[in-house]
């Protein structure tokens, strides 16, 4: 995959779709798109992944939801191709489905089972026998942080725990893609924490796909990241690389309030903290603003400067 501009490296390789290396997982997208309409909601978009994190990026209306559709066979593309370990995930999607685990944006439970119940359910839907259902229940029950919540009715977790659980019923077959798609959202910091922690454990053998638009999600969990913008891929790339392409060019100035609004308007300002000597303002900038000094660079500041500081991705949504 060659980048779509200047700011990133791809980790793609040129392989033809269908071949493996070795007893290694590939997951590749060629030239994808959906169309709605007039509108498309992804366009040629190409990625070659194995096994890790992949952090999928991009503000609130990129098309993100739409390719992890595509990936999971919920949405058949419009143009292109998608293979998983070989196989045509539009000609063979039944083959592909068991294989794959999702947990989407928006995930539903039955209030009234306990944690435990669900997924016993969930098991036996997806031809899980009795005994290998209990012991891998277990296992994502401590997995999961759930051991002692087993037995609660699922109506009285916390978001946090039922993204828990969300991602444990993911994992009951084992699959080898695992799809997330904005997973952190609305959850508290401490919650985020634990739901991170369990995301960084599952890449070492799967291909994990991680949407979001939260930048410190990828941050703490992904090894490669792909940035997605109107549809269309931005770059695909590293943290480091991404890092690195915004060294240099990252500021402190402290201002007074005043002065604020008209720094803003001329500069790319990342975050703002207002401290008894003035506002501290992060800029991204080639050239600084009078009485700046250098700083080490944030994922932040270089996805915003990789997005041109657009409107749609503003530093509240880089919690």
């Amino acid at each position: 995959m060659v980048p779509a501009d200047s700011h990133s490296t791809s980790v793609g390789t040129d392989r033809p779709p269908g071949e493996r290396d070795g007893d290694t997982l590939r997951l590749r997208l060629d030239g994808v798109g959906k169309q709605y309409g007039e509108v498309w909601g992804v366009r040629d978009v190409s990625l070659d992944l194995g096994p890790g994190v992949i952090g999928l990026l991009g503000p609130n209306g990129a098309g993100k939801s739409t390719l992890m559709r595509i990936l999971t066979t919920y949405l058949r593309p419009t143009e292109g191709a998608v293979t998983f370990d070989g196989t045509d995930v539009v000609e063979s999607p039944n083959a592909v489905r068991e294989r794959i685990g999702y947990l989407p944006q928006e995930f539903g439970v039955y209030p009234d089972l306990t944690a435990e119940e669900f997924l016993s359910y969930l098991a036996a839907i997806r031809g899980l026998d009795g005994s290998r259902s209990r012991e891998r229940i277990d296992e994502l029950l401590e997995l999961t942080n759930l051991t002692d919540a087993r037995d609660r009715r699922l109506g009285g977790f916390s978001g946090g725990m039922r993204q828990r659980v969300g991602i444990a019923q993911a994992l009951l077959t084992d699959p080898e893609l695992l799809v997330v798609d904005e997973p952190t959202v609305g959850l508290d910091p401490a919650e985020r924490v634990r739901f991170r922690n369990v995301l960084s454990s599952l890449g070492d053998d799967r291909v994990v796909v991680l949407s979001t638009h939260i930048v410190s999600d990828v941050e703490s969990t992904a090894s490669e990241v792909a940035v997605l913008d109107d549809g269309r891929l931005r770059a695909h790339t590293t943290p480091e690389r991404l890092l690195a392409d915004v060294s240099g060019r990252v500021w402190e100035v402290v201002v007074t309030r005043d002065d604020l609004q008209s720094l803003k308007r001329e500069y790319l300002v990342s975050t703002t903290t207002r401290r008894s000597d003035g506002v501290h303002a992060r800029v991204v900038a080639a050239d600084p603003p009078a009485n700046a000094v250098a700083v080490e660079p944030t994922l932040e500041e270089a996805y915003l400067d990789l997005l041109g500081g657009d409107d749609a991705a503003t530093p509240g949504d880089l919690s």
